[in-house]
């Protein structure tokens, strides 16, 4: 957390901030556009909450952004090998269960300050975020819903993160999808209990 840390502030984004802020670009325009014109109204709604880390020095840059909201995984509806490794560091067994998990709905790092390594700093501090003792809600997992490209998967790969599905044919059925189609994102989940131990 080295360059967030010493050189940013974390802070919800609210109008005032997008007001106050440059124009935040990560290089995608379905996030750049989510970012600026509808995570407000997404938090106002209850369904996530947006933050953003912005430049301590000029209170004007926005160096990454991203969205949290709650959601969980249903073991049941996962194949049995999926299942047992999700399930396979719990102290107990318990069939059907669901567990609970923080959703990271959106996530980018402004252009400027992409191949410097922010983008898995801000991971790191997102799951240290949700290990923390005051954290307000119990969560085992992280989940996220990952563009189907190398980058943004070798991204969560390298970050800890795997994949729900062993195959893009599993997650197709999972989805009620064609399994001739290509699916558009890739469901990962990185096991919070990992930096517990």
């Amino acid at each position: 957390m080295a360059f967030l840390e010493s050189n940013c502030i974390r802070t919800a984004l609210t109008p005032s901030v997008l007001n106050r802020c440059n124009a935040f670009s990560c290089g995608n325009e379905d996030l750049d556009s989510f970012f600026s014109k509808d995570a407000v109204m997404y938090s106002q709604q209850l369904m996530g909450k947006t933050y953003v880390f912005v430049d301590s020095s000029t209170l004007k840059d926005v160096v990454c952004a991203f969205t949290v909201s709650n959601a969980s995984i249903f073991t049941n509806y996962l194949p049995n090998a999926r299942k047992k490794q999700i399930g396979k560091n719990l102290p107990w067994e318990k069939r059907d269960l669901i567990y609970p998990a923080v959703l990271i709905g959106r996530l980018g790092v402004g252009v400027p300050f992409k191949k410097q390594h922010v983008g898995s700093e801000l991971l790191d501090y997102i799951k240290q975020w949700f290990v923390d003792p005051d954290n307000k809600t119990g969560c085992r997992y992280l989940v996220v819903d990952a563009y189907n490209l190398p980058i943004p998967l070798s991204f969560y790969e390298a970050n800890g993160f795997r994949y729900m599905f062993s195959s893009e044919e599993q997650e197709c059925q999972y989805r009620n999808i064609e399994s001739s189609a290509s699916l558009h994102t890739r469901m990962m989940y990185f096991d919070l209990m990992l930096l517990s131990n």
